[in-house]
């Protein structure tokens, strides 16, 4: 990978992950809900579960994809009734420390999330095609690396902008418009992608 390419595959993934997508809203929500240290399990889960997504993706769902191509149409089918269930799951919680329902992603939660994220499916598949040459081990693992280095100040910035959130989240009314608010933009967040 030459360097003016590296430079370019940098950007792509650093604005892809800051933009707001399924993952930004729900560190927002978790930030806002439980905190910033108790969410570091959830952003390590969304750093190295798409870095290692990018990784199977480059060496053969995409072939799959081309194969199949009714298989890409079920997984955002599948991707979208998952978001629909997060989104309630974030609607009709309340603040962890007056209602003990809200309970932010695990690692292995949030790697897996990966996986039915349709943002997350559009950034590996595009990430690949453009700065892989057939998918070669070591683009593949730059490209990874390059995910991970943009992805560690994005969840960073997104869950620490939903903690800088407890401030104002001091009522029950503005816990649950809080808390309603990012569960329609989760949804919202996925159209552009369907």
């Amino acid at each position: 990978m030459e360097l003016e390419q590296l430079g370019a595959l940098l950007l792509f993934a650093f604005v892809s992950t800051f933009t707001p997508g399924p993952n930004n809203i729900m560190l927002m929500t978790s930030g806002a809900n439980v905190g910033f240290a108790r969410t570091i399990p959830h952003m390590l889960g969304i750093a190295l579960g798409f870095a290692f997504m990018v990784i199977l993706v480059g060496v053969g769902l995409m072939g799959i994809f081309n194969a199949y191509p009714v298989s890409h149409q079920i997984l955002k089918y599948v991707s979208l009734a998952y978001l629909v269930y997060l989104a309630a799951k974030i609607a009709m919680s309340g603040r962890a420390k007056e209602v003990e329902d809200f309970k932010p992603l695990t690692f292995i939660g949030a790697a897996s999330f990966q996986w039915v994220n349709p943002k997350g499916w559009s950034m590996a598949l595009s990430a690949v095609t453009l700065f892989s040459s057939g998918g070669a081990w070591f683009e593949l693992g730059v490209i990874a690396v390059a995910f991970t280095l943009a992805n560690i100040p994005s969840v960073s910035f997104w869950t620490f902008a939903g903690q800088k959130l407890q401030h104002w989240l001091t009522t029950p009314i503005r816990i649950r418009s809080f808390n309603v608010s990012m569960a329609v933009l989760l949804i919202a967040s996925t159209v552009p992608m369907i």
